[in-house]
């Protein structure tokens, strides 16, 4: 890529809206690394560039690297489904004018976008476990439907499924090339742009792939929890988490006077325009180059969207501080987890099943994941997140198996509460699989401070 076009790619990136509020050519250079664990910025415009901002992913992934005696087992992958149309809108006000056509002469664009629309209009017959089989397989709507994905979430899972086939398959043959539906775990929840975002990583990864060998399971919960989904204490955990964010927000006057002056200028009850929670449809708008509504009575502008934003930094923050997430992220993400423990352990043994696996899922599936995990420092899952783990056989000691886990191509293994000083006492650049398996059947519980062994005791003791 020329420095002309890189000039041209990054002024794309950035919403003419956030141009007009102070964001310059001499701060967005530092829109485009974004690291993980970069500590929190308070900058609500700052922090909107970076859920907008679609990373060019090539330039910043860690994904496969390791010394060269290691061999890749297997790879685990959790993503956030990409960009979408809002889930709600502002009440009183006309519904954004987003197309969600896939079109190539509209930015943004990947060269497989054609050949992927060709592709999916193929799989009308594919097999797929109800009720995912009526979902269409990807967006076609010229005015989005709710939550429906964009050409921009299309195209963020495209550039994923590229990067991981262009390390785990061109460079670490990690499927053979006539791979078969038992190599292969897929599995989205019920909804459009979930099975979307799935189906466009996958052919990102795997190009042309024979639909008679895919088939996408269907995860009823967001938790991902299979049958394993009803726990009590999780739940008295949410209650106290929900709790505290509406203490936070009764003890912010300038976010209430700000719902108050919205509220009026929509006409509308402040409590229904709350309920309707704007900053989704904002950010739409904010990242889509689309205007804030206006009324008679006014507009909803950048100042409304500021202040909303920065409350929603400010609660992140606390969230981390008070640990009352923690206890519900536990019981929220060990069903998955152990899953994927599982999965390990039978590749460890030499099973050749499940070699790749593929969870499409929401930002209220991968956060509970990265807090349990004691990932402390980590963005909240932005629209195509990436969550990894990879396992690696040591060829010169065959029976050890290591884990590498990687969050949106950065490398946080040792940033894990399971494994944080373990690279003090090992040149080897990974986590002993062991440590990963003890977390989940033991310390995942012993962090809960109540004496459980087990997820079902766990769940069903009484809260404190």
């Amino acid at each position: 890529m020329n420095v002309l076009s890189a000039l041209l790619l990054l002024v794309h990136l950035i919403p003419v809206s956030a141009a007009r509020n102070g964001v310059t050519s001499k701060n967005r250079k530092r829109i485009m690394p974004d690291p993980v664990t970069e500590p929190p910025v308070m900058d609500p415009i700052y922090e909107a560039l970076l859920y907008c901002n679609i990373p060019r992913v090539a330039e910043r992934s860690m994904e496969g690297h390791a010394p060269h005696h290691f061999k890749l087992v297997s790879v685990h992958v959790f993503i956030r489904h990409g960009d979408r149309y809002p889930l709600y809108v502002i009440p009183k006000t006309k519904r954004p004018e987003i197309d969600c056509t896939l079109v190539a002469n509209r930015k943004p664009y990947h060269p497989k976008l054609e050949a992927f629309v060709s592709h999916m209009s193929k799989g009308s017959g594919a097999s797929f476990e109800s009720p995912l089989h009526s979902l269409p397989l990807y967006p076609s709507h010229q005015l989005c439907e709710m939550g429906e994905l964009t050409q921009t979430g299309v195209v963020q899972h495209l550039q994923n499924g590229q990067l991981l086939r262009d390390i785990y398959l061109k460079k670490h043959k990690l499927l053979p090339s006539d791979w078969s539906t038992k190599q292969l775990h897929l599995e989205t929840t019920g909804k459009s742009r979930t099975l979307q975002s799935g189906l466009a990583l996958l052919y990102g990864f795997l190009p042309d792939f024979d639909w008679k060998k895919v088939y996408f399971r269907h995860q009823p919960s967001a938790l991902f929890c299979s049958g394993n989904c009803y726990c009590p204490l999780r739940n008295q955990y949410l209650e106290k988490e929900q709790r505290r964010q509406y203490l936070l927000r009764l003890k912010n006057r300038q976010l209430e006077r700000t719902y108050e002056e919205m509220a009026r200028i929509v006409d509308t009850p402040t409590k229904q325009l709350r309920a309707a929670n704007p900053i989704d449809a904002m950010l739409c708008l904010f990242c889509h180059n689309v205007s804030f509504p206006c009324t008679r009575n006014g507009c909803v502008n950048m100042e409304h969207f500021k202040v909303i934003k920065r409350h929603q930094i400010e609660d992140e923050s606390e969230r981390r501080e008070k640990k009352l997430y923690l206890g519900y992220a536990l019981l929220g993400a060990h069903p998955i987890l152990n899953q994927t423990v599982g999965r390990m352990r039978r590749a460890a043994e030499g099973r050749k099943e499940e070699l790749f696996a593929l969870s499409s899922a929401h930002d209220v599936t991968l956060a509970p994941i990265l807090s349990a995990l004691g990932l402390t420092e980590a963005r909240f899952p932005r629209f195509a997140a990436r969550l990894i783990f990879e396992l690696w056989q040591d060829r010169e000691k065959p029976g050890e198996h290591s884990v590498r886990i990687l969050y949106d191509g950065v490398d946080v293994t040792f940033h894990t509460s399971f494994c944080q000083d373990h690279h003090k006492r090992s040149p080897k650049p990974m986590c002993p699989l062991e440590n990963f398996v003890r977390f989940v059947k033991r310390d995942m519980f012993v962090a809960l401070g109540s004496g459980s062994t087990n997820y079902y005791d766990a769940c069903h003791r009484e809260g404190s």
